[in-house]
């Protein structure tokens, strides 16, 4: 049989759980940056993205983030711009949900730009909620 001559498999591959759950310094873009939010995800390390000013831009992510940051459509992420293509740019940073409040709140964001923050925090006017619920007949002879 021959001999592994490799590093390890699969889950050496994988690393491990680092916590980036912590807080961290909120970092606020500079000049040749720019703040944009996910429209969908290409593939191949790539995704489309509404760019504050306006511009729909063609975004790559880099390899320091590539399969360690998973961006979903929605996300708000933080783009270097670049100065020979305007349609392209490369992700830096994607910001995790409280810290997207924390833009929106300091008037980084628009106020018109809609943040995905899952099911658990929908901000949506819930006038009555018995309106959710359907009410079905018992008898199920008249159908």
């Amino acid at each position: 049989m021959p001999k592994n001559k490799g590093k390890g498999g699969k889950n050496r591959k994988r690393g491990k759980n680092e916590a980036d759950d912590e807080k961290r310094e909120l970092v606020f873009k500079e000049d040749g940056q720019e703040y944009a939010q996910v429209l969908r995800m290409l593939g191949n390390g790539r995704c489309e993205a509404m760019c504050i000013d306006g511009t729909k831009r063609l975004c790559h992510i880099r390899g320091k983030m590539h399969k360690k940051v998973w961006i979903a459509a929605g996300d708000i992420i933080l783009v270097g711009l670049r100065d020979y293509q305007d349609d392209k740019a490369d992700v830096i940073l994607k910001y995790m949900p409280d810290e997207a409040r924390l833009l929106k709140a300091y008037g980084e964001l628009p106020e018109n730009t809609r943040l995905n923050e899952g099911i658990a925090n929908m901000d949506e006017e819930d006038d009555n909620p018995a309106d959710d619920y359907i009410e079905f007949e018992d008898d199920i002879d008249k159908i």
